[in-house]
């Protein structure tokens, strides 16, 4: 096999794109070659999986478009990155090849109706801000909301909203704009079911360059911060508090140690469990209510556009890195789903060493993360099946697999990349671990 000719695509891509639009210098290489990955010690361990030999920075989704043509012209690898927040390392270019970083393709295009489309490198944040000038909110964002609308399409699952709206391959997804090795180039209109082929698979059928999603009509809302004197009394009202109507956007709870690990603030006084919530204004009495008698105690009701994100960054993932920031090197996590999280919160904690839960009020029953000390790949695993013995689904945030609609991703990339060029080593026809799917 021909090694490609990097210097001639650098020149091309230096036509294209300018002096600045492309880089081969070596920090630049390695800065696109990493994503959240380091927060699973299982992948840590392997890490480099691999550098660019070159990073591109294309503005707009046709000059996205035009950066993929010229690397398949020239048979060159290409992985696609958002912001690089993706815990998993779907943004890492196994291959070596061509990343496109598409951070500075942010235009917002505008609102038609109740969508919003934008380029990929659109931040979240921004999407929301223009949705809200007009009256209207995003259906879901994700906990890391300045990251890029392509990158949360591409790899992401769910956020705030999902209360209401699930994941974002449930009807988030309007129209995209894709390119593909077959389209030679040529962005790609595609819509409804026919958009769904390209979300969440890490670009291996085909790169986003430009997205259109739902918006619903704004709400007033406010971020309402409770505590309980243990973990116990936050579980019991989370259901609860999750089937308000209308939808709170967000309902998140911690064990009193990991609250222990948030940043400093008032509404997390010491040694009580934290209980965080994205409620419309009309229901922060209901809400109150039911919280006290439950016996917790409302720490603070704020408001104002800020609210929302807040509370977002506060979510998911991010009470488990504030987690591993305390203490380096000790804590791992998996992602969780269902009813037992609740139900049989001691087992569930006793899976791991120093078990951890943080939990949200999910679409269908309540999600979560569970944390643990790091012993093994092996003891992972093992937790993994004992977990699902508990009827507890499990997503495995320790590979880079696509692991959602595997086999219609190959099918689609079949016709889309025959040569294998989008993505390599993320797509593999022989994975039958744990699913995204199990976590709703």
């Amino acid at each position: 096999m021909t090694h490609p000719d990097y210097a001639s695509l650098e020149a091309d891509l230096n036509d294209l794109l300018g002096p600045r639009g492309v880089s081969s210098d070596m920090r630049q290489r390695e800065r696109a070659s990493v994503d959240g990955a380091r927060m699973s010690p299982i992948i840590a361990e392997m890490l480099p999986l691999g550098v660019a030999d070159l990073v591109a920075f294309p503005t707009s989704a046709d000059e996205i478009a035009a950066v993929v043509a010229l690397a398949v012209r020239h048979g060159v690898p290409v992985t696609p990155r958002g912001k690089g927040t993706g815990n998993y390392g779907q943004a890492i270019p196994m291959s070596g090849g061509l990343v496109v970083d598409t951070s500075r393709a942010r235009t917002i295009v505008g609102i038609d109706g109740d969508t919003i489309t934008a380029d990929a490198g659109a931040p979240m944040n921004a999407l929301e801000q223009a949705a809200r000038a007009a009256g209207k909110q995003l259906w879901m964002y994700p906990s890391t909301v300045h990251s890029s609308i392509g990158g949360f399409l591409g790899g992401g699952s769910g956020g705030t909203g999902t209360i209401a709206h699930g994941s974002n391959d449930m009807g988030f997804v309007a129209a995209l704009d894709v390119v593909t090795p077959a389209s030679g180039g040529v962005l790609q209109h595609v819509e409804g079911s026919e958009a769904l082929g390209y979300v969440h698979n890490y670009g291996t059928a085909g790169i986003i360059a430009r997205a259109t999603v739902r918006l619903e009509p704004l709400q007033d809302w406010r971020g309402l911060y409770a505590s309980f004197p243990d973990f116990a009394g936050s579980l019991s009202v989370l259901r609860t508090l999750g089937g308000l109507q209308p939808a709170p956007r967000l309902v998140s709870a911690d064990t009193p140690h990991i609250t222990a690990q948030l940043p400093p603030d008032e509404v997390f006084p010491e040694g009580r469990s934290s209980l965080r919530m994205i409620v419309d204004a009309e229901l922060v009495s209901e809400a109150s209510g039911i919280i006290e008698a439950a016996g917790g105690r409302v720490e603070a009701v704020r408001e104002g556009p800020g609210v929302s994100s807040a509370i977002s960054v506060l979510s998911y993932n991010h009470p488990i890195e504030w987690l591993q920031k305390s203490e380096p090197g000790v804590y791992f996590h998996v992602e969780v789903s269902g009813d037992a999280l609740v139900d049989r919160i001691d087992e569930v904690h006793a899976v791991y060493p120093g078990g951890l839960l943080h939990i949200e009020a999910g679409h269908t029953v309540p999600i979560g993360m569970l944390a643990g000390i790091y012993e093994s790949p092996d003891a992972v695993y093992d937790g993994i099946a004992r977990l699902n013995a508990l009827g507890v689904g499990v997503h495995n945030p320790h590979q880079w697999n696509v692991d959602f609609r595997l086999s219609q991703t190959l099918e689609l990339a079949a016709r889309t990349d025959p040569d294998g060029l989008l993505n390599p080593g993320k797509l593999n026809p022989e994975y039958a671990g744990p699913t995204k799917g199990a976590i709703r």
